[in-house]
Parts: structure tokens; C-alpha cells; sequence
């Protein structure tokens, strides 16, 4: 494809050097441009692309396009917007694929995970070929990929959805950060539905205010299809956790169906009857197509709230409600969301991901529904994130529990000891005695210590990092992996 015919796409766009020049991929790291690649240059505050576009030219790009002048001898498309421009030109270059399948997007604070792999559960169940993308990976046909963000940049995303298809794939059930709308890192998707799963504090260095979260998230809804169709396959669909006082705002935004989802108000698809045990949860599915009750694997009150947005949306795709029950019923715990690490030990450890004050009073409330011995909490907040947060967690982690070890979760640049200072007030405001937690940077240490206290009947959480197989520290990623400490101490007690 030739750079003239990509600058034919963007309004106001011009460009130096040779039009005629032949694009054969596109790169925004300059470090994996391959020759005949197009290298975007993406501005920054911690990195600039027009900082690397020599690297670039080096490593064999054919052209660049950039916001701004660059003393540089190789074609430019010059542009006002990187990164709409990047969208724009993705789309464009691999054939527009969200076009060829559905693509149903998930976005919320807590839930967008597990909610994704039950969507992709019952889909496949049902005989659809999926792909899946998000926080855990990217799933391509039978292959699994690693990805550096929960939702991909556009021209990452837009060949990740070509890849779908060339292998088949009809739906992509994939995760919608905040920070990807933001960035604009979806647009020119054609999304067939978008789930919100719940809106809570988290964030908030990068968005400042709740008012501002809840405006990128909106963005998603406001996007989605203003048009209607007699033809099925074009709908589109918004499936709102109605019991989030967040969804009436997102309701109002959007010229899609709306189908809700919920427990406590009533809904199109509802759960009642709710029973917790450490073994699984069972509820009464209540739905526009029937109602059967259903037997979850899964633990909490949360994931009968992920459950249901993954019904409401299955539904309307034609998956039959029994179909649907049995895929619900037979779904494995996902990795590092609630997940048990058992080693034959008289106490359960359960790995989560929680690091959000929502997520983290989730699991534990979860915790409060079946335990019968003590609760002991092991957690930490990332360094160089929202401050504000820390506190708050810290209060929550003392209301659920008998004993807390605060440690670290990723400090990045940050001192972990200062991380720690900033989550003890929000433990004294909840009343925790300073016999009751403690105080431990080294992450392995903390979890070692939690295990050694443990008796029988009690539940030991390791929350913050759930599936994740590193720390980072001084700017160095570490292999660190909570299941595989948590089983070391485990199997260091039986030696005992």
C-alpha cells in the first residue's frame, strides 16, 4: 500500500518525499520496525516518537508520520493527531476487520477479565470461534500471546483483529480500559456490544477525577452505532450493570439497545436467591428468555455480577439459556481471580487480583460469606499510581480482617516504605491495633509470614497482583509470581 493512499485518508494532511513510497507494516517502537514499516511518531510526557524517528530509519522504516517538523531524509506524512491518525490508517491498512466479526467490548473498573472469559466460554461452547484479548493475554485460534496493555494500541489492535480473522474467528470478546479510550485506542473498532461491568476509584493519577473517569468510559457508549437496522447482525447493544448508579448516565449516552443486568434493582437479567460456600455460589437466573437456577464454581457476590453481563450479552447472540446455564456451570476459576492454591494445607490461600479499594472489599466480603476461622490479609498499592487510594484500601483491609500484612505491589520508582506510610492511616482510622498488622516491604517475606500464621478453617488472601509474574522495583522487572511463593511456604510448612 502506498503512502499517498493513506494520507488520502486524513483531512489536512500533507506530505515530503516520495508519495509512491510502498508500506508493508506499521511500528509505533521503533525498536520492532521492520524494513517497508510506516513508524508512527506518538508524543508523550515520558516518551516521545518523534525522539526516535532516526532509530526508526536505522532499523529500515520506509516513512514516518509525525505531528511536527523532523530533520530527517526519508518521506513524512505530516498530521495534526498521532494517534487518531494511527487509528485512522490501522484500520484502513488491515481491511478494516471489526467489520467482519463481532467484537464485544467490556470496560469497568472490577470485572472485565473474568467477565471476557465467560463471554468467550459459552461462545465457543455454543460452536462460535473466538478470540479473546485483554489483561491475561491475546488469544489467536489456539495460540496465546502475552500483551503489554489491557487494550493494545490501535495499529497492535487492529492487526491483532486481522490475525482473527484470517484464522476464522467470528467474535472477539476483548477488554476496553479507560485509559484506552482516553488515547483513543478503539476508534474505528465496530463494536457489536459494550458491557459495563461497574464504576469505583481507581485511576485516578492518570484521570484526576471520578467525573473525568466516568467520561472516558462514557466514550465508549456514546461511540457505539447511532444508527438502526432492520438486519439483525447490525445491531448493537449496551449491557449496563443497572445496580452501578454509573449505568443511568452511560444509558443516556448511547443510541444502542439497552439490556440490563443486576441483583438488587430489577433488571432483564437478574439473580436472586444468591448462596455463597467456598466451593461456589448458586443463585436463580432470572432472564428474558427464562429463568433456571445455576450453579457457579466461582466464588462472590462479584462474579454473579460478571456472570450475568456475560448472559445478558450471550443471549443476544442467539446462545440458547440452557446452553448458556450448562457453559456458566461447567467455567473454571480464571487465573489470579479468587484462585486457590492448595497444597493439601487445613486453610485455604486464595490469590486475587485485586488492587482497587472496590475490588479488594469484593474478594474480602466474599471471604466473609463462608469463612469460619480467621481472615488474613496480605496486600499492597503500585508505586507511582493514585495516592489517594492507598488509605482507603488500607481501611477496607482492616474492617474484613483479623490481620493484615501490608507489602508491596509493584513499587516501581517509589520507596515501598513510603507506600506502606501512606495505607497505615486508613488501618488505624478502621480501629487495627498495631498487634493486629504488619508492616513488611519484601513481598515474599510477607506471604511466607501470612501462611506460617494461618490455622485451620482460616483464609489467607493475596490480593493486588493475582496473575501477574513480576515486581517491579527500581525500574527492574523482577519474576515474581504470589502462587508460586504461596505454594513454596505451603509445602515449607508440611516439610515441618
Amino acid at each position: 500500500m502506498q503512502l499517498k493512499e493513506l494520507a488520502s485518508l486524513i483531512v489536512g494532511s500533507r506530505i515530503t518525499g516520495a508519495e509512491e513510497t510502498e508500506i508493508t507494516g506499521i511500528q509505533t517502537d521503533s525498536r520492532k520496525v521492520k524494513p517497508g514499516d510506516l513508524f508512527i511518531c506518538l508524543p508523550g510526557t515520558a516518551q516521545d516518537g518523534h525522539e526516535y524517528a532516526g532509530q526508526a530509519i536505522t532499523q529500515g522504516a520506509a516513512a514516518l508520520v509525525a505531528e511536527r517538523p523532523l530533520d530527517i531524509a526519508a518521506p513524512v506524512l505530516y498530521i495534526k493527531d498521532s494517534r487518531t491518525a494511527m487509528a485512522i490508517i490501522s484500520d484502513h491498512f488491515y481491511g478494516y476487520p471489526s467489520h467482519e466479526m463481532k467484537v464485544i467490548g467490556v470496560t469497568g473498573t472490577n470485572g472485565k477479565t473474568t467477565t471476557t472469559f465467560i463471554i468467550d466460554k459459552i461462545l465457543s461452547d455454543y460452536g462460535q470461534i473466538t478470540g479473546l484479548l485483554g489483561t491475561i493475554g491475546m488469544r489467536i485460534g489456539d495460540k496465546t500471546y502475552p500483551t503489554q496493555n489491557t487494550t493494545p494500541d490501535a495499529a497492535d489492535l487492529q492487526a491483532a483483529f486481522r490475525r482473527m480473522r484470517d484464522v476464522g474467528t467470528g467474535y472477539c470478546i476483548m477488554e476496553v480500559s479507560s485509559h484506552a479510550l482516553a488515547m483513543g485506542r478503539v476508534k474505528g473498532c465496530r463494536f457489536r456490544t459494550a458491557l459495563f461491568t461497574n464504576l469505583t476509584q481507581d485511576h485516578l493519577d492518570y484521570h484526576q477525577t471520578m467525573d473525568r473517569y466516568l467520561a472516558a468510559k462514557g466514550l465508549f457508549f456514546s461511540r457505539l452505532g447511532n444508527e438502526y437496522s432492520p438486519h439483525e447482525s447490525d445491531r448493537k447493544y449496551a449491557v449496563l450493570n443497572v445496580d452501578d448508579p454509573a449505568s443511568a448516565e452511560l444509558a443516556a449516552m448511547t443510541s444502542a439497545q439497552v439490556v440490563t443486568y443486576g441483583i438488587h434493582q430489577e433488571a432483564d437479567v437478574r439473580a436472586s436467591g444468591i448462596q455463597f460456600t467456598s466451593a461456589g455460589t448458586s443463585f436463580m437466573l432470572s432472564t428474558f428468555c427464562g429463568d433456571v437456577p445455576v450453579h457457579l464454581k466461582l466464588i462472590g457476590k462479584f462474579n454473579v455480577y460478571n456472570a450475568l453481563g456475560a448472559v445478558a450479552a450471550t443471549l443476544l447472540e442467539g446462545v440458547p439459556l440452557q446452553q448458556v446455564k450448562n457453559s456458566l456451570e461447567e467455567m473454571e476459576i480464571v487465573q489470579g481471580r479468587m484462585e486457590p492454591v492448595n497444597e493439601g494445607q487445613n486453610f485455604l490461600v486464595l490469590v486475587d487480583y485485586a488492587h482497587s479499594p472496590d475490588g479488594l472489599e469484593n474478594a474480602l466480603k466474599t471471604i466473609s460469606e463462608f469463612v469460619e476461622g480467621r481472615v488474613i490479609t496480605v496486600f499492597g498499592c503500585g508505586g507511582d499510581r493514585d495516592r489517594g487510594k492507598r488509605p482507603l484500601m488500607g481501611e477496607i483491609a482492616a474492617r474484613y480482617s483479623d490481620f493484615v500484612f501490608m507489602t508491596s505491589d509493584n513499587p516501581r520508582s517509589e520507596d515501598p516504605e513510603r507506600i506502606l506510610d501512606d495505607i497505615e492511616p486508613g488501618l488505624l482510622k478502621a480501629g487495627l491495633a498495631s498487634s493486629e498488622y504488619s508492616k513488611i516491604a519484601d513481598r515474599k517475606e510477607a506471604i511466607y509470614q501470612a501462611i506460617e500464621m494461618a490455622r485451620p478453617n482460616d483464609v489467607v488472601l493475596i490480593a493486588g497482583k493475582g496473575h501477574e509474574t513480576y515486581q517491579i522495583i527500581n525500574g527492574t522487572v523482577l519474576h515474581f509470581d504470589d502462587r508460586e511463593v504461596a505454594r513454596e511456604a505451603i509445602r515449607g510448612l508440611n516439610r515441618d
